[in-house]
């Protein structure tokens, strides 16, 4: 693509960059056909194509953002199918990061917009404000309907529906310290603790935490540590998102000075795409671009480490999963097969829904900010994990796991729930479910 940006503006390494990916689009098309907006809305502008040359009009023209570029970018998951898709390598996710900094620098949202994600980048990331949010949660769902009728407080009705009805106690997988490995030592890693999973489902880390150590790996849980950033990163909220960053890279590092790291785990695939890109993100700090890139070859997906243990072949069990991969996983991180391989070597026949490179619809906080569209795609998803006759669903992704939940019957776990359970850890409730329907059939 033709660029036309003056050497004024390409002194700014952030337009610099933007105007590579620019470059490199060459207009073909094929990520039409991978992006979930496009297939559901056909409107141009709500492709990867059409948002590239919204944004090249907007940064080259050096304009603020008006509501069409808001509208269209808004309604962008950040799935990045569109990248697995490009044949040219367009990066299209450090471009419309960009577009998002850009549009939080210039646009002056609606004032319910603006209350809205001001809430959410102001609970979301912090576990203890997010567990009182969830209780408060339970006093507002009566009047879930009535809020949803009233456009100001629809986006707040939308919160209290997804909000859950249980709330899981605080999880001692979240205290800090170390978990001693319980046979001879094999390895040693961080996990992170996150924000948003700890509370909805701390189920996952313990598993987590279990397994690795059964394995012979001790697992470090650092004193400091936060949420990741990526929450706040997709809203434009950079400055926040990079201070989450640094906060992250000074834990992980000390902890790996002080006693080596072979892996940083991540057991939530957003999560970890983030993570991942922290040397680029900071990679302009003097003071944090060596750190953080350090931190970012560290980092691990759960499935992709324990891919390298070499876990024994198990019995096959008469369960079948349906594996539906995260876009963060599949798009953003390019892990496909490890976690299905180690789902089928730990004795589970594992199953491939239709349309699986196309999102559930969860995205972050998407389900909150694009409910229309987000409902769509997730009752698209449904249908076809649903045709698939598992018994059970797996994913790596807690937005996944609870968008997902809400539209089936179908149980739905963490991939390392199950291979936890596989490998002699506890049973989970969930799994219990899937065996008493298939004794039943």
């Amino acid at each position: 693509m033709q660029t036309n940006f003056t050497p004024a503006q390409l002194a700014d390494p952030y337009v610099a960059e933007s105007e590579g990916i620019l470059r490199k689009c060459v207009h073909c098309g094929f990520c039409t056909a991978t992006c979930p907006t496009y297939v559901t809305l056909g409107n141009e502008l709500d492709s990867p194509r059409g948002r590239i040359y919204l944004i090249k009009d907007m940064l080259e023209n050096g304009r603020a953002a008006d509501e069409e570029v808001v509208t269209h970018i808004d309604r962008c998951l950040s799935c990045l199918a569109c990248m697995t898709t490009c044949p040219s390598g367009v990066n299209y996710m450090h471009l419309v990061d960009h577009a998002r900094v850009h549009i939080e620098q210039t646009y002056k949202r609606p004032l319910k917009d603006r209350l809205v994600r001001g809430v959410l980048a102001a609970v979301l990331p912090y576990p203890a404000r997010f567990r009182l949010a969830l209780k408060a949660a339970r006093l507002g769902r009566p009047f879930a309907a009535a809020m949803k009728r009233v456009p100001f407080l629809k986006t707040f009705g939308v919160m209290l529906d997804l909000a859950p009805s249980d709330i899981a106690p605080a999880s001692p997988a979240s205290v800090p310290g170390i978990r001693a490995a319980q046979v001879e030592k094999r390895g040693r890693v961080a996990i992170l603790t996150g924000c948003a999973q700890p509370v909805l489902k701390p189920g996952i880390n313990e598993a987590a935490i279990r397994l690795l150590t059964r394995l012979g790996v001790e697992v470090v849980v650092p004193e400091g540590e936060g949420c990741c950033g990526a929450l706040v990163h997709h809203m434009g909220r950079e400055e926040q998102a990079l201070a989450a960053a640094r906060r992250n890279v000074d834990v992980w590092v000390k902890a790996a000075d002080a006693g080596g790291l072979d892996s940083i785990i991540i057991t939530a695939s957003g999560c970890g795409t983030t993570i991942k890109d922290y040397g680029h993100m900071l990679r302009l700090d003097p003071a944090y671009a060596e750190k953080a890139a350090r931190v970012s070859a560290l980092a691990k997906d759960i499935t992709e480490y324990l891919a390298t243990l070499d876990l024994p072949r198990q019995e096959p069990k008469n369960l079948i999963v349906a594996y539906h991969s995260a876009c963060s996983m599949q798009h953003g991180q390019k892990i496909t097969m490890a976690p299905k391989l180690l789902l089928r070597n730990a004795g589970f026949t594992v199953r491939d829904p239709a349309e699986g490179h196309l999102c559930c619809g969860s995205a972050g906080t998407y389900n909150i900010l694009q409910p229309e569209i987000s409902a769509t795609l997730k009752a698209r998803k449904v249908k076809n994990i649903e045709a698939t006759k598992a018994d059970i669903i797996a994913t790596g992704n807690i937005g996944c796991i609870t968008q997902i939940a809400t539209g089936t019957a179908m149980p739905i776990l963490h991939t390392v729930e199950l291979l936890d359970w596989a490998y002699g850890g506890e049973k989970p409730a969930l799994l219990g479910l899937a065996e008493a329907k298939v004794a039943a059939e």
